[in-house]
């Protein structure tokens, strides 16, 4: 007769959701209830469970660090071209005698309405200029205004 080792049995509540689960699981695997519980008992345990946790947090880090690189790479765009702008509307503009700078300011409320609109047509439906500008731009080889 061969002597097997004898196993303890436990009780556990568990939550109506966590119990159909582990049923639905069981039933899947076509495996006893106890067999798997068993099995999740001893992945949690088992100290390869904080290296896979550890794994899983760094990973989700890296994502993190990625999204947050990319953030800084188009906010750094949206200011270059608000400044790359900003100095050729200066350097272009001439300024306007006072008679015709009046005509203009209301000229330049209708036009603005008509920028924010187009800008809103833009992020709604078009393509982002983040998206048509190239991550593998090699900055050296791109001249930029000075």
């Amino acid at each position: 007769m061969t002597d097997r080792k004898k196993k303890a049995q436990i009780s556990v509540y568990l939550d109506q959701t966590i119990m159909r689960m582990l049923a639905d699981y069981a039933a899947r695997r076509d495996q006893s209830l106890s067999m798997i519980a068993e099995a999740a008992i001893a992945s949690f345990l088992s100290p390869d469970a904080d290296e896979r946790r550890e794994a899983a947090v760094a990973k989700r880090l890296d994502q993190i660090d990625r999204r947050l690189a990319r953030q800084e790479r188009d906010t750094g765009i949206a200011v270059e071209t608000l400044a790359v702008f900003i100095r050729f509307w200066l350097a272009t503009t001439p300024a306007l005698p006072e008679p015709t700078a009046q005509a203009a300011r209301a000229k330049a409320g209708e036009r603005y309405d008509a920028f924010v609109t187009a800008l809103g047509r833009r992020l709604a439906k078009g393509p982002k200029l983040r998206q048509e500008i190239s991550e593998d731009v090699d900055r050296a080889a791109s001249p930029g205004i000075s």
